[in-house]
């Protein structure tokens, strides 16, 4: 059973995606939590990406920066978020996260454009 309360008020989720051999790879990234779904912002050309376009199944918990688990693993659904509900989710994890974001964006620019998904809990 899904447990979205556990993710209220964080600011980590260890988001963990599937190659195709099914190993698990797990990354701590930034979240916005809206209407029972997390949100997650990153860039096109990351692996992560590629995982979830391959495999939309994941696994999320609450963590530290460094990605340490802070909760109970949830299985869920990622899927791709476009236009202007993409743009609303951007704009929300800019506010949350603020000079954060920018720095972050900065270092990250490389990786392609940004890219929102929505993950929906089992």
């Amino acid at each position: 059973m899904a447990n979205i309360e556990q993710f209220q008020d964080k600011k980590y989720i260890n988001l963990e995606t599937f190659k195709k051999d099914g190993t698990g790879v797990k990354t701590p990234v930034w979240l916005i939590l809206e209407n029972n779904t997390i949100y997650i912002v990153t860039r096109s050309q990351t692996g992560k990406v590629k995982r979830i376009r391959n495999n939309s199944e994941v696994r999320v918990v609450p963590c530290s920066l460094k990605g340490d688990a802070e909760g109970e693993w949830q299985k869920g659904k990622a899927r791709l978020v476009e236009g202007k509900e993409a743009e609303r989710i951007i704009k929300l994890r800019s506010k949350k996260y603020g000079f954060m974001a920018k720095v972050a964006g900065l270092f990250s620019s490389v990786k392609g454009d940004l890219v929102v998904f929505a993950i929906t809990l089992d």
